[in-house]
């Protein structure tokens, strides 16, 4: 009987030294959960056989260090969840290692190549997440937003009339670049002319040629714009090979008090075509694709899975785990929903190994076998002996 109890104390503890150095050997596996092997004694009709590893445990609820990349397309999770992949046995996978690119067909994929899962830009039903080819194209300018300051120490200007070749005519001005329906460049120059009383006569140029009628700004006697109310409509004709452009220009805002003139909005929407340099993530888990032109657009959003039962996923190959009957079904939201942890971009979860702990147990795990190893020892020169006796 003691060589049978001897032997499995000597199994059970090849297993926890498995177990041991599994750990030791992924403590710099990104999103790696060390795993434990628990004990149990055995016993046959109430009589003592040994003991065996019972179970294996995850400590899947405690959260490694985050490491700081850099890189936008890595992501860790603080707090619960997994990201989820697709490998190409067509398998849903969960992982806690947030290591993204994007493979030559667009799709996002993550270290190992595997589809990782999300919602399209319509929402709809989970599936592979794909950024689009090509560029994208020229917006034309439809409107521009100007907030500043007439100064009210401004006097009429003496020549007259308003020509904006003469600097004597006019008081300041403001320049700002809109793009038309094919994406190139045109400069809009807005000149001011102080008025009587507290009145301003506003003149449009586009590239350098006067166009359109001058629009009036009426301003209170504590320097608040009074009208116009809504926009101005400025008709700035037809570029060669364009669409016929009209600029809502928009003034609320901008004041009459003493000092220099200032500007502090002079913003054109639009833009020029734009080729794709670049795809990174955002804190809620969205994919932004950017653009030459400075643009964004969003390609879809990377889901988050939560289990009822975490600790009952099977750990696979990849840093990764499968869900089994005792997990439940995963629920999927979007980061920061729900039970679904926030994102943390450009930062990965390092693994949650105690590297001290691990070898502390790696030399009770030892001590533990040689203990054994000396019963078996023991027993065999005692029958040896009682052998010889007979």
């Amino acid at each position: 009987m003691s060589f049978n109890i001897s032997l499995s104390g000597i199994n059970a503890v090849n297993d926890q030294l498995s177990a041991i150095s599994n750990n030791i050997a992924n403590s710099g596996t990104y999103g790696y959960k060390s795993g434990r092997a628990n004990f149990s004694s055995n016993y046959i009709n109430a009589q003592p056989s040994g003991v065996s590893v019972g179970s294996m445990s995850q400590s899947i609820d405690q959260t490694g260090n985050f490491f700081s990349t850099g890189r936008g397309m890595d992501a860790a999770i603080q707090g619960s969840g997994f990201f989820v992949t697709r490998g190409s046995d067509g398998a849903l996978q969960f992982s806690r290692a947030g290591i993204f690119n994007t493979d030559k067909d667009g799709n996002v994929v993550d270290f190992l190549g595997r589809k990782v899962q999300g919602y399209g830009t319509d929402g709809g039903v989970m599936g592979d997440l794909k950024v689009p080819a090509g560029s994208v194209p020229a917006s034309a300018s439809s409107s521009l937003d100007y907030v500043g300051n007439m100064s009210a120490d401004w006097e009429q200007p003496s020549v007259t009339p308003f020509d904006k070749d003469n600097a004597e005519t006019y008081n300041g001005m403001s320049v700002a670049t809109v793009y038309d329906s094919l994406g190139r460049k045109h400069t809009v120059t807005q000149y001011f002319v102080k008025g009587a009383n507290n009145e301003m006569e506003v003149h449009y140029a586009m590239n350098g040629d006067i166009k359109g009628t001058p629009a009036k700004l009426d301003f209170d006697t504590n320097g608040k714009l009074t009208s116009p109310t809504g926009p101005v409509k400025f008709d700035l004709g037809t570029p060669p090979g364009a669409e016929p452009m009209v600029l809502d220009i928009k003034y609320t805002g901008t004041t009459m008090f003493a000092g220099e003139q200032s500007t502090a909005t002079n913003r054109t929407d639009g833009y020029a075509a734009g080729t794709m340099n670049g795809v990174q993530l955002a804190e809620d888990g969205s994919v932004e694709v950017q653009y030459s032109n400075g643009q964004k657009v969003t390609a879809g959003r990377l889901v988050i899975a939560t289990f009822a039962n975490e600790n009952a996923l099977k750990p696979i190959s990849g840093s990764a785990w499968a869900m089994t009957a005792g997990t439940g079904e995963p629920l999927y939201s979007v980061p920061g929903t729900g039970m679904a942890g926030k994102l943390a971009i450009g930062a990965l979860e390092q693994s949650n190994v105690d590297m001290t702990a691990e070898l502390v147990q790696l030399m009770g795990a030892q001590q533990n076998y040689q203990a054994n190893s000396k019963v078996l020892s023991t027993e065999n020169e005692m029958m040896r002996t009682l052998m010889q006796a007979l």
